[in-house]
């Protein structure tokens, strides 16, 4: 999947000269956290988002340094703040370094640039113009559309006791003495864990193997430095 293929497409955008007023109105009415910026050319040139007018001489908000920092941060810095706080125009307060991708891009890389960036969109590029835009809600629309149950005719129980088999001792915390029991899609895992991390690996491993119904947890924990024991969570619970 790539990124053409979840963006949107009908991108709302404004351009440097386009004043603070208008920009939020827009954000407003379109119900959109963050705009594209473009020049006369039709390029991308910034990204203007909720975030950049939290900070405003208006609502009473700008920065506040003690007298020490100010003198740290110098001159060069106190002026772009007092730009970025009662600017008029897009260009002001606009982030100027974007993260963009290519139109052919993988999600694989746009999620990366997000969680790398802690950014929530990424306009998506045809050379220098944006031809879309791919959101945090784009990407989770994108998960709902395809993580369904695709039937698979040879997803009978010894089909499925092969592949979570398989799936499973392929990692590095595979549950000592793994063993796998399914009858009829109902799968129980049955083995030891070191970690409550191993327990839910080898659970969402066994939920994404096709043709499974339900999963019952029947992995023991132990603790390999004590020897401490216990049950699973649903066995516990099972026995009152």
């Amino acid at each position: 999947m790539r990124a053409h293929h979840i963006m949107t497409k009908d991108v709302v955008a404004v351009t440097p000269h386009t004043t603070i007023e208008q920009a939020a109105r827009i954000m407003l009415q379109m119900h959109i956290s963050g705009l594209p910026v473009i020049d006369d050319a039709g390029n991308l040139v910034g990204m203007v988002s909720e975030s950049d007018f939290l900070r405003r001489s208006e609502i009473g908000t700008g920065r506040r340094h003690a007298a020490w920092l100010k003198f740290l941060m110098g001159p060069e810095r106190a002026a772009a703040d007092f730009v970025h706080e009662r600017g008029r125009k897009v260009a002001d307060v606009m982030t100027k370094q974007v993260v963009s991708v290519q139109e052919d891009a993988d999600l694989a890389e746009l999620v990366d640039l997000m969680e790398k960036n802690g950014i929530k969109r990424v306009p998506v590029m045809r050379g220098k113009a944006p031809v879309g835009i791919v959101t945090r809600t784009n990407v989770l629309q994108a998960v709902a559309s395809l993580v369904h149950e695709i039937p698979d005719p040879t997803a009978d129980d010894e089909h499925i006791r092969e592949r979570i088999t398989r799936a499973v001792y392929a990692t590095d915390w595979r549950p000592i003495g793994f063993e796998v029991n399914v009858r009829k899609g109902v799968v129980h895992l049955h083995g030891l864990v070191t970690t409550d991390e191993a327990r839910q690996a080898a659970i969402v491993a066994t939920e994404n193997t096709a043709g499974v119904k339900e999963v019952h947890d029947h992995l023991c924990f132990v603790d390999t430095y004590s020897g401490f024991y216990m049950e699973s969570p649903e066995d516990m619970k099972a026995a009152g």
